[in-house]
C-alpha cells in the first residue's frame, strides 16, 4: 500500500501536465495480436480518463499477411514497402475492417469490477485521411499503396472536443473514391504533425531503442538519430525512430517508443522521472543550468535531507533565495536532482564550492562531476585563481578530483574568520 501511495503522489505532476494534452498513439497490428492488448486498452482509457485528447492509429501488417496467406496469394514488397494490387487491397480492407471492429468492441466495454467500468468511451472514425498514391518508384508500381496527402485537422479537432476517442486505420481516402494501403507509421507522424499534437507513442516489440548490446537507450535528440538509423537498418526499429525523428522535427515536443509486450509500458513511460522507454525530444530531458528564484523551494526539497543528516550547512529560504545566484543546478524533467554552489570570497582570487548535493536516486551518474565542472568554469570566468571546499563527509571524493588537504590558516581572512570550529570541516583546495 506504501508503495501504490507514494507511486500515486509521485505520478501528481505528470497527471496536471497531460490533461488537455493530445496524444498521438500508434499501436502496430503486432501489438493487438499480443496477450498485453487488453492491458494496454486499459491504460489508454485511463489516460482517456484523466483528461488526455487522443488519437489512437492502429496497424494490421500481421494480419493481411494472414489473409493472404489463407487464399494462396504471395506478398510482394519493394523498399520495405507492400506492394497492393486489386486481391491485396481487398485483403487489407477485410484486415483492416476486422480490426477497427475489434479495437471499438474492446474500447466500448464497461464491465463491473474491471478497469473498463463507467468509462462510457465514444469511439469515433471516418474520412479524416486524404491520401494519393505512390506511384512508380524505380520501375516499380506500388498500385494502391499511398502515402498521406492531408489530415482533416479540423474534423479530427471537433471530436477530441466533444471527448471522443478518434481511431483512425492504415487506409487512405482519395478525392476519386480510391482507397489506398498506407502505413501505419506514416499517419500517426502525420496526424502527430498536423495536429500540433503533445506527444507521439510509438508501440514496438522491444522496450525502446536498443543499442548494439541490447542496452536501452532513454533519451535522444533529432541530430543523434541518423547514426542509429544507419546500424539499425531496415529493423522496424528503425522505422519507429525514423518517424519519432521526424515528428520532434516537425515540432512534436516529445515522441516516446514504449514496448506493446510489457504490462504497464505506457505508465511507466507517462507517469514516472525516468520513464521506460525511450523518449526522441528537441530539448534536452536532463539540463544542468544556473539556478533562478522558481527553483528555491526544488532546491530546499533536495538539500533538506543532507541538512537533517548534518552533511549540510542548515540554509532557510530566505538565504536561499539571497544567494540563489551562487548555485547551479542539473535539472530532469522539471525535478532539481543536483546542485552545487559558488562563492567568491571578498578581497581575494579564491573562491568556494559549496553544498554540492546529488539526489540520493541519481547517483553514480557522473552528475557531480558535471557540476564540478560547471563550477570551476565560472569560477576561472570570474578571474579566480584557488578553489577551496569545506566538508566533513566526501573527502575522498574531493580528493579524486584534484583537490588536495588544505587547513583554515590556508583559506582567506574572511572565510577563515566565519570557520565553524564545532564542524571540525576538513578543508581542502585546487588550483584552476
Amino acid at each position: 500500500m506504501r508503495d501504490y501511495v507514494n507511486w500515486l503522489r509521485h505520478a501528481s505532476p505528470y497527471i496536471n501536465a497531460h490533461r488537455d494534452c493530445t496524444f498521438v498513439v500508434m499501436l502496430p497490428g503486432e501489438g493487438i495480436e499480443h496477450p498485453n492488448f487488453g492491458n494496454i486498452v486499459h491504460d489508454l482509457v485511463l489516460l482517456h480518463s484523466l483528461g488526455v485528447r487522443m488519437v489512437l492509429v492502429h496497424g494490421s501488417r500481421p494480419q493481411i499477411e494472414a489473409r493472404l496467406a489463407a487464399r494462396g496469394l504471395t506478398p510482394r514488397f519493394h523498399q520495405n514497402l507492400r506492394i497492393t494490387d486489386v486481391p491485396t487491397l481487398e485483403c487489407v480492407i477485410d484486415a483492416v475492417g476486422s480490426l477497427r471492429l475489434a479495437i471499438e468492441a474492446r474500447l466500448s466495454m464497461d464491465m463491473a469490477a474491471s478497469p473498463m467500468q463507467g468509462a462510457r468511451l465514444r469511439v469515433v472514425g471516418g474520412n479524416f485521411v486524404t491520401a494519393r498514391p505512390i506511384g512508380v518508384v524505380d520501375g516499380i508500381d506500388y498500385l494502391h499503396t499511398g502515402e498521406v496527402r492531408r489530415i482533416d485537422r479540423k474534423g479530427i479537432g471537433r471530436q477530441l472536443d466533444e471527448r471522443a476517442i478518434v481511431l483512425l486505420s492504415p487506409l487512405g481516402y482519395s478525392p476519386t473514391g480510391e482507397i489506398f494501403n498506407l502505413a501505419c507509421e506514416d499517419v500517426a507522424t502525420r496526424v502527430a504533425i498536423d495536429l500540433g499534437a503533445d506527444k507521439l507513442l510509438l508501440f514496438g516489440a522491444e522496450p525502446g531503442l536498443l543499442d548494439g548490446q541490447g542496452t536501452l537507450i532513454r533519451e535522444l535528440r533529432p541530430p543523434q538519430v541518423a547514426a542509429h538509423l544507419e546500424r539499425l537498418g531496415a529493423d522496424y526499429q528503425g522505422e519507429l525512430l525514423d518517424a519519432a525523428a521526424q515528428a520532434c522535427r516537425a515540432g512534436v515536443p516529445r515522441s516516446h517508443m514504449v514496448s506493446y509486450a510489457e504490462d504497464g509500458a505506457l505508465l511507466t513511460e507517462l507517469f514516472t522521472r525516468d520513464g521506460g522507454g525511450t523518449l526522441v525530444t528537441q530539448e534536452q530531458f536532463e539540463k544542468l543550468r544556473e539556478a533562478t528564484i522558481e527553483d528555491v523551494g526544488g532546491l530546499l526539497e533536495l538539500i533538506r535531507p543532507l541538512e537533517e543528516q548534518g552533511i549540510l550547512v542548515r540554509r532557510s529560504r530566505e538565504v536561499l533565495e539571497r544567494e540563489i545566484g551562487q548555485f547551479s543546478i542539473v535539472e530532469r524533467d522539471g525535478l532539481i536532482i543536483a546542485c552545487a554552489a559558488l562563492y567568491p570570497i571578498a578581497d581575494s582570487d579564491a573562491g568556494e564550492l559549496a553544498c554540492l548535493a546529488v539526489n540520493p536516486d541519481y547517483r553514480h551518474g557522473g552528475r557531480g562531476d558535471e557540476l564540478l565542472e560547471r563550477i570551476e568554469a565560472r569560477a576561472r570566468a570570474l578571474g579566480l585563481k584557488t578553489l577551496f571546499v569545506l566538508t566533513t563527509r566526501t573527502a575522498h571524493w574531493f580528493r579524486e578530483r584534484g583537490f588536495q588537504p588544505s587547513g583554515v590558516e590556508r583559506l582567506p581572512a574572511v572565510r577563515a574568520s566565519l570557520y565553524n570550529y564545532q564542524r571540525q570541516s576538513k578543508v581542502f583546495e585546487k588550483t584552476l
